[in-house]
């Protein structure tokens, strides 16, 4: 059963402890322990019923919700990721410049992957901008 306990403690750890928090954390280990002695009481090996009783319980988002947990924000990362997509493909496109005039400089081939490149810069733009 201590199995259980610390899988609630371990739910519970982003919710500040109160009154509340504990009341509700007692019920739900009983509520555990119960289902655990009925799935034993129909032919469960004890470890087999615990593991089962705690993926039946799922998580306790609409709990967090209800005793008034806010969510963390997600970052905007769209300004970063356009960010770097601007400097990692204009590395590439220098690099692909130096290894065209560098081996064949007869030959310019470069542009043909330079064009493939501005994709990637050009995808992150349309989604920062639709972020904003």
């Amino acid at each position: 059963m201590k199995k259980m306990k610390n899988h609630i403690d371990e739910l519970f750890k982003d919710i500040p402890s109160n009154n509340e928090t504990e009341m509700v954390k007692q019920e739900i280990l009983q509520n555990l322990e119960e289902k655990v002695f009925y799935l034993m009481d129909h032919g469960k090996a004890e470890e087999d019923a615990i593991n089962k009783a705690i993926v039946e319980f799922g998580d306790i988002e609409e709990l967090k919700k209800e005793l008034g947990v806010k969510q963390p924000k997600k970052k905007n990362m769209a300004k970063l990721n356009l960010e770097f997509s601007i400097w990692g493909s204009s590395l590439i496109i220098v690099f692909f410049v130096f290894i065209n005039f560098y081996y064949t400089p007869d030959t310019i081939w470069a542009i043909y992957p330079i064009f493939a490149i501005l994709w990637w810069p050009l995808s992150m733009y349309f989604v920062w901008s639709r972020k904003q």
